[in-house]
């Protein structure tokens, strides 16, 4: 099947509505769209986030942090919401010029630092407490070519797959067939990798199982895109036992959590400060008080 009644121009110009979920947060310039400073509250570490995949990564690192032990990882989770435009307040774009969630801003140290992009701030926080990425050696390597993978590899997952399957205005056949070849020939890549392995990366869990889990565990759990039996992904026998592992661990479970803003609501917990938010502070608890 084809559509043939879309010809280029010459030069592209922008049409506000173009339709589908998710327009009204993409446009062709960076920058700020309006001053709006950001909160910070009283952790080392201030994130500014929303529970997408790339928002989980981080939420989970930090949890896992908790669980292992490291108190000088607690930080506080602030809800940006990017429905209605807070990844282009000047306060978050000055933390990230890209405008996309997860932002943290490092308050441990003597200066502030900024980190964006979520796998730069799963190594910034893994070498910060020396867990989860080994120091050197081909063991590191290793870690660092799966989180790549998964930084490169994604986007086909998310803005190719998801978006035409589940988000676009009208359903194509074309980019829908061609997002979910590629979508399962990753899914493939994945199998063969844990064959085998207990975890991505070998025998260890790593910042790149948490980045990989975040979409690709994610979806073989069926929570992204309602794609799951489009994808056969019960196919993948080793992708699937491997996403139940984690999937079974307390810190992802409450990494899951944070900054969620959609779904059941003793689900969400929007905005994290303290370890015992998760007990009180959850959006059905915070309703039932308000009512």
């Amino acid at each position: 099947m084809s559509d043939t009644s879309y010809t280029p121009p010459k030069v592209w110009t922008w049409e506000q509505e173009s339709g589908g979920r998710f327009a009204s947060i993409n446009r062709p310039i960076a920058g700020a769209t309006h001053d709006k400073e950001l909160p910070v509250g009283k952790h080392p570490f201030q994130l500014y986030s929303l529970a997408t995949p790339n928002g989980v990564k981080v939420t989970v690192m930090f949890e896992e942090l908790l669980a292992k032990g490291h108190s000088g990882a607690e930080y506080d989770a602030w809800l940006i919401n990017i429905g209605e435009g807070d990844q282009f307040g000047s306060g978050f774009v000055d933390i990230n010029p890209n405008s996309k969630i997860p932002a943290l801003m490092d308050r441990s140290g003597d200066t502030p630092v900024r980190v964006f992009e979520s796998g730069s701030i799963l190594v910034h926080l893994a070498e910060k407490f020396g867990e989860f990425l080994p120091k050197s050696g081909p063991e590191r390597t290793e870690v660092m070519n799966w989180l790549f993978w998964q930084m490169g590899s994604a986007p086909y997952l998310g803005g190719g797959f998801g978006h035409f399957y589940a988000y676009a205005p009208e359903k194509w056949q074309y980019p829908i067939d061609r997002f979910a070849m590629e979508t399962k020939r990753q899914l493939d890549v994945l199998e063969r990798q844990l064959d085998g392995n207990a975890f991505i990366a070998g025998d260890n869990y790593s910042i790149a199982d948490m980045a990989i889990w975040a979409w690709y565990g994610q979806l073989v759990l069926g929570r992204l895109y309602d794609a799951a039996e489009f994808l056969d992904v019960a196919s993948y026998t080793n992708v699937v036992r491997w996403a139940k592992d984690i999937d079974a661990r307390p810190a992802v479970s409450r990494g899951r959590m944070v900054n969620r803003a959609f779904g059941e609501l003793h689900t969400q917990l929007r905005e994290r400060h303290d370890a015992g938010d998760f007990d009180t502070r959850t959006q059905d608890k915070l309703e039932t008080e308000d009512s």
